[in-house]
Formats: structure tokens, sequence, C-alpha cells
């Protein structure tokens, strides 16, 4: 990912020097183990312990003529041991895959941690704002179209149930991805014993591979983008509701807009919903790493390295995005303008039109069929869209005509936006309850 989109504990993460640093820490674990099972000399340990980790230039260097990235490591690791012939006795019994793997594990759990806890500050973040407009009054949309009287703090409410519950898939993925497989060649431990891959992983705090074969099978790591990917999904429908309501017909949300912000190059007068529009366009990079990662599941035998030269772009980019798009979103919600006035007059902008279902249903119990009710609602209500004519005013004629008695106190209760928004206290109980 680029640097522009790259916070720096999540692109200290994937770096490449994080990286060796890792394997170093994984091969001498597993020395260590060998060394405590006097399997190895021990005094080659602390040459190893010691040995700086190499740099990615170096590694670099040697593969060039190595092709092949563990053994320019190896080499390039055993230049920094002293004495050299400590080396000799790392790597003792395993396979690419082990390092690569167990190391990688480290890596996605690590990249989850620092997840979770922005997961955190956006549940936090949006659970706030749904409680503090709780009474916040606006026109709900279906289809884009006005609909009935909502508040806004009820879709907030929404938008902060579904960032908890990706936080929850999120936290599940954590545990089927911190895995260590250290068992050797097509995983039989022929050549390593499996307590070596049980202490590594108490070590790393992971766990063992439910079945330890030479490459874990990435059903796991595929449902742990999945899982980011929805993540980014939630951030981008955040910013869908913000983009939606900032424009001019609209104008109930906007974003912050700083002191010296420029909106266009053009037009002076522009404000625009740059962060929300960015939100979005991360978010497709995100869903884009789902079906390549998936198709590293299905391998040649034990193992092939088709997954390889994917997961080295997709995993660093799902991560990195998911990261700088959490970080957004919460920033969006943290100084997101909401105009109360502006959604009170856009309520009441089509003249009543938004009581028809509670008009409906008081002629029904007044004794009406529904099929007349209906009919005698909606011509009601056409009329008002072509005239600009009042609901009540068009309304009040029909049933004339009809001769239909309307109740007009009963109507006056009925026709009030607070009357549709009382029914949601336990709601905002729940959301106050979410942490």
């Amino acid at each position: 990912m680029i640097e522009r989109y790259t916070l720096p504990e999540m692109g200290r993460v994937w770096s490449d020097r994080h990286r060796y640093e890792l394997w170093c820490r994984v091969e001498t674990l597993v020395l260590e183990a060998h060394a405590a099972a006097g399997r190895v000399p021990a005094d080659v340990v602390e040459p190893v312990r010691t040995a700086p980790p190499p740099t990615p230039e170096r590694v670099a260097e040697i593969e060039e003529t190595t092709q092949h990235d563990v053994i320019a490591f190896l080499t390039a690791w055993a230049d920094n041991t002293q004495p050299r012939s400590a080396a000799a006795y790392v790597h003792h019994g395993m396979t690419s895959s082990d390092l690569l793997d167990t190391a990688l594990a480290v890596q996605l759990t690590e990249a989850t941690d620092l997840l979770l806890a922005r997961l955190d500050r956006l549940v936090a973040v949006l659970r706030d704002h749904a409680l503090a407009h709780r009474d916040t009054i606006r026109v709900g949309r279906t289809h884009g179209v006005h609909a009935e009287p909502d508040v806004w703090g009820h879709r907030v409410a929404d938008l902060a149930f579904a960032a908890a519950r990706s936080r929850d898939r999120l936290r599940a993925a954590r545990e089927r991805v911190g895995v260590v497989a250290i068992s050797g060649a097509v995983g039989t431990y022929s050549l390593i014993d499996p307590s070596v891959e049980v202490a590594v992983a108490a070590a790393l705090d992971l766990r063992p591979a439910d079945a330890s074969t030479q490459v874990v099978l990435r059903d796991s790591i595929s449902e742990w983008v999945a899982c980011l990917a929805i993540v980014a999904t939630v951030c981008e429908t955040v910013a869908l509701e913000v983009r939606h309501g900032q424009r001019t017909e609209v104008r109930e949300l906007s974003e912050a807009f700083g002191s010296g912000q420029k909106g266009s190059s053009a037009m002076p007068h522009k404000k625009n919903p740059i962060r929300s529009e960015r939100i979005a366009g991360l978010a497709r990079v995100v869903r884009a790493a789902v079906v390549p990662v998936m198709e590293g599941i299905p391998l040649w035998h034990e193992r092939d390295i088709s997954h390889s030269s994917t997961e080295r772009v997709f995993l660093p980019d799902a991560a990195v995005t998911t990261d700088y798009l959490l970080h957004l979103t919460t920033g969006l919600v943290e100084g997101l303008v909401v105009d109360a006035g502006r959604m009170r007059a856009n309520l009441e902008s089509t003249g009543g039109l938004i009581y028809t279902s509670a008009v409906l249903l008081e002629l029904v119990e007044g004794g009406a069929s529904r099929e007349d009710a209906y009919a005698l609602v909606q011509s009601a209500a056409m009329e008002t869209w072509t005239s600009g004519t009042p609901f009540r005013e068009t309304l009040r004629v029909r049933a004339k005509d009809a001769g239909v008695e309307l109740d007009e106190a009963r109507l006056d209760d009925i026709c009030r936006p607070e009357r549709y928004v009382a029914a949601l206290g336990p709601l905002f109980d729940r959301v106050a309850a979410l942490t």
C-alpha cells in the first residue's frame, strides 16, 4: 500500500524489517526447543539469539542469486552470527513454510489487534453519536424517497451495532489465523519432533495447527480477509450516509471543514464530502482482496507457492487499508456536522405525506376496509405530489367526496413526528449498553 494510506503502527507490522525480525524469533524459538531436548548443542543458542536480524537490503542482494527468500535470509543471518558455525543448526528439521506461515500468523494477529483497537474506538464513537441524537427528528427514507418520521440516532445506532458485529467476527477470525505449523517437509514430523511446534506456539501465544502440513490451509486466512472486507464495507455504509446527507438538495449532514481547507480548484464555494468519498473508494480495495486470497486455498498436493505472490500484495494491503479506513471513519463521525433544523424542514417539505401510513391505519381501525382506505389515502397523496397542496387538505376533500368522516383531533394527534419515535426508547437502552 502506498505511503499516503499507511499509518505507522500498521506499516511497521508489514515492513520487511519486522518480517525478518519475526523470522529470527521463530527460528530462535525452534533452536531453543531443540537444545532443551538435547537434539542440538546448547552452546549454539546464545550466538544465534544475539545475532542481529539481516537488513532487507542484504537479503534482497543474496536473493538475486538464490532466487529463494528463506535461503537468502538464512545466509544473511548466518553472516551476522558469531561464530558463524552456530548458524549450522538454524532451521534444523524445518521447511520454508514452517517459518513463513508461523511468522505470518504473528503478523496477522498483530495486525488484528491494531484493527480491534480501532474498531473499539469506532463502536464507541458511533454509540455516543447515536445517543446524542436520539431526539433529533428526521425523515426516514426508503428507495431514497421520504417514508415516515424517524430520528438520526436510530440510523446511527444501526451502524454502531454493525461495527460491533464486525469486531466480533474479526476477533473470532484472529483465533483461527493464530496457528503455528512446524512439522517439516509435507508435515509428517519426520525430522522434527511435534514438541517443538507445541513449544513455539506457547512462546508466541498462539496454538498448534489442527493438522500441520507443509503449508497452512488458507481457509482461515480467507475468512480473515473476508472479515476485513465487511469492516471496510460497514465504514463505507457510514460514509454513504454522509455523502447523501451532504448533497445540496438534502444538506442535513456535512463533514468537518477546516480552516484553510479548499473544496475545489475551480469553484471556491465547494465543500465536498472528500473523506466519505475516499472511504468509499478504499473499501473497494479491501473487497478486491477476498477472491485472490481465497483462491489460495486449493494448492497442488501438500504445497505449491501460487498463493505466495498473491498474499505478499493482498494481505498487507487489506490490513493497511482497513486500518486507514477505520481511522478515517472514526474521524468522520467525530467531526460530523448535523443540521437538525434542516432535517426538520426536509421532514415537513412534502406537506404531510409522511403520515399516510398512520392515516391508513386510523381509517381501517375506524371500520373502513383496507382496500377502500388505501384508495382514499393514495388518491389524496397523489394530488399532494402533483399540486403541492398539503396532504391534510387533499385528504379532507377526498374523504368528503367518499362520505368518510374524519376525526380532526385524532389526526392532529397521529400526524406528529414525535409519536413515531416514542417507541425507540428500548433501542437506545441497548445502544447505551454497547461496549
